[in-house]
């Protein structure tokens, strides 16, 4: 691989991330909202009564966040902190800082989708590759309709619809959350337990629609690879069905399911937005629709610039290790 196409790579790297966090830094603040005017009434009306000083308070937070600088000193200030990787405190939840909010979602983020991701594309990978290899016995082709239906169905709404038949028709598994109320979360197995059956629902609602994502594609690349000289070749050869199944047809056709695979994995921490928001689950989906409600500007810089660093880091990954996953790919040359 020539050093020249690494140091580009790199270069747009940085690039991206620059402009993703400067539209990061500028949508919000156009979209309008005073977050600290609205975190102030919403605890006057909490507790009651209208709180009195409410243009002197604003003022002082507002300096304290140094939201009351111009827009472009903001901004520098803010490419500062972003390049030491100080997210800064939430505006809703100070003194928190917006990696302690973070750090207490991730986790349900990465174990509900992490899991789903990989069993989806584990799954759905074999079905689709069974779909389109020719010698598949006939009764596998009736899985098709199922998973072409799965694949067009939004997670939030087959969510709405689990939700509904096994939480309130028949109420098998909890409505919300990730854990019941008034448990304290640890090692346990009877914590262990209740987390699995909270998440059950909305990793079932990911895991029907990714399946079907992948199991399509996977089938239209099966039907490519069949049509190719080498596998031509290979059965004139003589080889066995599962050789030229797995080590020439599935191997060949993997490459694409990889790159889509390594994408999936890195936007794992923006979450299953609306399901997260659906079933309650405390992870980083229902964060940030909670911080957008509440004009958190820092909470929402964070999470999306920790997604654009996640998407940018496994693209650039990705095209760096082609030529490792596929010989015929070369970057230098002919």
């Amino acid at each position: 691989m020539r050093i020249e196409y690494i140091v580009r790579r790199l270069l747009m790297f940085v690039v991206i991330i620059w402009a993703a966090s400067t539209l990061n830094f500028f949508l919000p603040r156009i979209a309008g909202g005073d977050p600290i005017r609205s975190r102030l009434l919403q605890q006057a009306a909490a507790g009651g009564a209208v709180q009195r000083g409410m243009d002197e308070m604003v003022a002082t937070y507002q300096e304290k966040f140094g939201l009351d600088d111009p827009l472009w000193q903001q901004y520098l200030v803010y490419l500062g902190d972003i390049a030491r990787f100080d997210l800064g405190f939430s505006l809703a939840n100070y003194p928190t800082t917006v990696m302690g909010v973070m750090r207490s979602a991730i986790p349900w983020t990465i174990g509900l989708l992490a899991t789903t991701t990989l069993l989806a594309f584990l799954l759905g990978t074999l079905l689709g590759a069974l779909l389109g290899w020719r010698h598949t016995p006939h009764w596998v082709q009736y899985l098709f309709p199922p998973l072409l239906l799965f694949s067009a169905v939004p997670f939030f709404l087959l969510g709405l619809i689990l939700l509904y038949l096994f939480a309130f028709q028949w109420p098998i598994f909890p409505l919300f959350g990730g854990y019941k109320p008034g448990s304290f979360p640890d090692w346990s197995w009877s914590f262990t337990w209740e987390v699995l059956r909270h998440g059950f629902l909305p990793a079932l609602s990911i895991l029907l629609a990714s399946m079907g994502f992948w199991a399509l594609g996977m089938r239209g690349m099966m039907i490519t690879a069949e049509g190719e000289d080498y596998m031509v070749f290979a059965e004139a050869s003589g080889m066995k069905n599962a050789t030229l199944f797995f080590h020439f047809a599935v191997r060949n056709a993997l490459l694409p399911q990889t790159t889509a695979l390594g994408l999936s994995l890195a936007t794992i921490l923006s979450g299953g937005l609306l399901v997260e928001v659906f079933f309650s689950y405390p992870g980083m989906g229902g964060m940030l629709y909670q911080a957008i409600l509440q004009f958190d500007y820092f909470v929402i810089q964070g999470i999306i610039f920790t997604i654009v660093l996640c998407v940018s880091f496994a693209t650039l990954v990705l095209d760096l290790i082609y030529p490792i996953l596929d010989p015929r790919i070369t970057y230098g040359k002919s």
